[in-house]
């Protein structure tokens, strides 16, 4: 046990399991890349995990330890991984047809990511309307299905003998849903997975077969999935970590980026137009209106969160904003991103920014998939339970308490989550006050 801190933190003894549903782009990116660092053959840019440092204390100390040898977080020789999808194909085909990573690479891994096959999925088109596969459990109920998720859980657990696992959603966006009545309590949901209410989404079942298992879940999609007061209730009781939602990748990280830019200088907007241009399977799905606007919802809402229109009418009270992204096969994963900026500064003079971000999608979320895993893991062995907030960092609708208004500004999330890695140690929080240096 590690004893040093606020709390005890179990040591990261055997192999952590990371399980996916839905072993695409991302998660074959993910995977695959894990693989290739084990080997060195290339390296872990963009995990804070593996990258980041961590101050301690003053700035006169010099005390920036890498936050992998400042918290206990399982290594990477150490995970294992498993899925599920509705097509049959292995990590390496479904790499290889995902265009992500080159083929020259994805052939040193070749052997561990064939060796990945996915398991049958819990899939219902009217949740995701632009995909069908042949990969897909059939059950008389939706209890029946959560009940095959969690033999898929344990079965694992046995065969690769993993001490703990972790569960990241990496599939599809479902179709757009506001909560029902079903999704109220823990009782109304388990009645709703025997009565296979309608209402119960695919992601919600993975969520809830994860959570009995005691396995911390995290949501990459804009779903309805965890966020439900059910399945909070559910991690509650079964002291189980969940974080979500929306992977923060390519757009939206930039709005995190320029936008508490704009407030920090007191500079309106009267506007900001945004659209993007994707292939992969991600972008196929998206075309569906009702899939677009489950990702539409999720993008609008960090600007009007940041900018605090209610506290700032003059400036934010009154700007248009508009998300559209657009399915281009040709482009594939590499996806591509325009915004239209207008603001106004002294005296109301109007002034433009625009931003042409040329990123790839899954390169931007693999590091995010493998922080989560390993935070999630870290904050189990802490003893914490249900919702994740300093993990607000990696996603683009942060989930929160009730009542409790979402952190979308990207350098608050990181002061939030080093000071919660500084609190778990015992080490003073980080205020960035700096008044002692001049007493």
């Amino acid at each position: 046990m590690v004893e040093k801190g606020n709390v005890t933190i179990r040591p990261a003894e055997g192999r952590l399991g990371v399980l996916m549903p839905g072993l695409g782009a991302v998660a074959t990116t993910f995977v695959a890349g894990v693989e290739a660092i084990k080997r060195g053959l290339g390296r872990p840019y963009g995990s804070l995990t593996q990258m980041a440092t961590i101050r301690l204390g003053k700035r006169t100390e010099g005390r920036c330890p890498l936050i992998r040898d400042f918290v206990p977080l399982a290594d990477l020789n150490d995970l294992v991984f498993g899925g599920w999808d509705i097509f049959e194909d292995n990590a390496y085909e479904a790499a290889l047809k995902a265009g992500v990573l080159e083929r020259s690479l994805l052939e040193k891994v070749r052997e561990p990511l064939e060796a990945l096959r996915p398991m049958k999925a819990v899939f219902d088109p009217n949740y995701v309307r632009r995909l069908n596969g042949p990969n897909v459990k059939q059950g008389r109920s939706k209890m029946e299905l959560a009940e095959m998720l969690m033999d898929d859980i344990e079965q694992f657990r046995r065969s690769t003998g993993a001490s703990r696992l972790v569960m990241i959603w990496c599939g599809s966006t479902e179709v757009h849903q506001h909560p029902q009545e079903v999704h109220q309590s823990l009782t109304n949901f388990e009645r709703g997975l025997v009565n296979n209410d309608p209402a119960i989404a695919p992601s919600q079942i993975y969520a809830y077969a994860a959570l009995k298992c005691g396995v911390p879940f995290a949501n990459g999609a804009p779903n309805l999935t965890v966020e439900i007061p059910a399945l909070v209730e559910l991690a509650r009781e079964r002291h189980v970590p969940i974080a979500g939602k929306d992977f923060k990748t390519g757009q939206t990280y930039m709005k995190t980026l320029i936008a508490p830019g704009l407030k920090a200088r007191m500079l309106g907007l009267t506007g900001w137009f945004s659209t993007n241009i994707l292939g992969n399977r991600d972008g196929e799905v998206l075309d569906d209106p009702a899939s677009f606007r489950t990702k539409e919802e999720s993008k609008l809402s960090v600007l009007h969160t940041i900018l605090q229109s209610e506290l700032y009418p003059e400036l934010y009270g009154n700007f248009y904003h508009m998300v559209r992204i657009n399915y281009y096969p040709p482009r594939g994963d590499a996806k591509e991103s325009w915004d239209n900026i207008d603001i106004f500064g002294w005296l109301g003079y109007p002034m433009q920014i625009k931003i042409n971000f040329l990123c790839r999608d899954s390169i931007l979320a693999a590091p995010i998939v493998l922080d989560l895993a390993l935070f999630l893991d870290l904050a189990q062995r802490a003893g914490m339970r249900g919702i994740q907030e300093w993990l607000s960092f990696y996603f683009k609708s942060p989930m929160t308490a009730p009542g409790l208004y979402p952190e979308h500004d990207v350098f608050i999330q990181l002061m939030k989550l080093k000071n919660t890695l500084r609190w778990m140690r015992g080490e003073d929080l980080i205020t960035h006050l700096g008044l002692e240096y001049y007493d």
